[in-house]
């Protein structure tokens, strides 16, 4: 499944949900399976990408899913797509291929290690990450971009016991 989260420490660091969604319907149209997941206090956002991207309920983790659960969730996931949070950094210590949106704050501040399983998407310039709207540079990122990212990525690590041919 690729993990999408769309919930964020602040409105500066989310992406609008209608994008999220954008990409969870081209996601679908590609065979992939998509499961979102949220916070404790972010159902609503949770429910309202789920509803524009058609998702069944079984995709749908908010409510804040405990620790353990979401960490082996995003330990199997194909990719996670979200914002500059703490899926994120957990997906980047799996080694799960991530492609993270960052809006106020750079990627070389809080961004993944350089590597072929990360793409970090930023079109700058820095700004308020405690601001009560979307920031700027994050609305420049389109579901189009987020798409092209994870096309780059490389395709699903072995698991364990596993090898590739």
């Amino acid at each position: 499944a690729v993990v999408l989260h769309p919930g964020a420490g602040s409105p500066a660091r989310c992406w609008p949900v209608e994008r999220y969604a954008a990409a969870a319907v081209a996601l679908r149209a590609r065979g992939l399976r998509v499961v979102v997941t949220g916070g404790a206090d972010e159902d609503g956002l949770v429910a309202r990408l789920a509803e524009r991207a058609g998702l069944p309920g079984t995709d749908v983790l908010a409510g804040g899913v405990p620790f353990g659960p979401l960490s082996a969730l995003v330990a199997d996931a194909r990719a996670v797509i979200s914002g500059d949070t703490g899926i994120a950094h957990l997906a980047v210590a799996h080694g799960t291929p991530t492609v993270t949106l960052f809006g106020p704050v750079p990627p070389r501040r809080w961004g993944p290690p350089p590597h072929p399983r990360h793409v970090a998407l930023w079109y700058g310039p820095e700004g308020d990450p405690h601001a009560q709207r979307t920031d700027p540079a994050l609305l420049r990122i389109t579901p189009a971009d987020v798409l092209d990212a994870l096309a780059r990525l490389p395709g699903p690590r072995p698991r364990e016991g596993e090898t590739i041919p």
